[in-house]
């Protein structure tokens, strides 16, 4: 009989861990600093899943959702460079590898090790990254900084703004989880 309880005690601590998070209104902003121009573009429509039961970490962003200061930028963004007539989508799919290390149940901010493929522009890299996890009254928050290379996914820049466009561009990732 201690046995059985013992195993119903661990089967249930471990449910209690397998999770799933999601959200539809994550923030990916994303900024190149160029000399000549500053480029920053904001999406809040990104969909976000986090599955504590595989250690699944998933994003989905449609291109056209990025809005821009001035409207010929954004034109232009969806246009020439990132095609998205032809590519409407960028994602991630991943795990977090240290995902054990991660108390869902206690305030505190943790250190997340992210590894996955990264698709934009209808070019997939493998990609590992740190982030944090931030636990407020059970619920995680996402949020990660990090810079991609437009070569690295075929965006192509036309020399005649070579000048005004950086190739390295620094990405932002805030999404606030709920639980489902």
């Amino acid at each position: 009989m201690k046995q059985l309880l013992l195993i119903f005690i661990c089967f249930s601590s471990l449910q209690s861990h397998a999770d799933k998070y999601l959200t539809k209104t994550g923030k990916i902003s994303f900024y190149s600093d160029a000399p000549l121009e500053k480029i920053e573009a904001h999406n809040r429509a990104v969909g976000v899943l986090l599955n504590t039961e595989n250690s699944a970490l998933n994003f989905s962003v449609l291109i056209k959702s990025f809005v821009f200061q001035k409207k010929l930028m954004q034109e232009h963004f969806n246009e020439n460079y990132l095609e998205s007539n032809k590519y409407p989508k960028a994602k991630f799919d991943g795990t977090i590898s240290n995902l054990s290390s991660i108390n869902f149940e206690k305030d505190g901010s943790y250190k997340a090790q992210v590894s996955g493929k990264l698709t934009i522009h209808g070019v997939t890299r493998t990609v590992t990254e740190t982030g944090n996890i931030i636990i407020r009254n059970g619920q995680p928050s996402l949020k990660a900084s990090f810079n991609i290379s437009l070569t690295d996914y075929k965006v192509k820049i036309p020399s005649a703004v070579k000048n005004k466009i950086s190739n390295t561009v620094k990405i932002d990732i805030d999404a606030d989880l709920k639980k489902i």
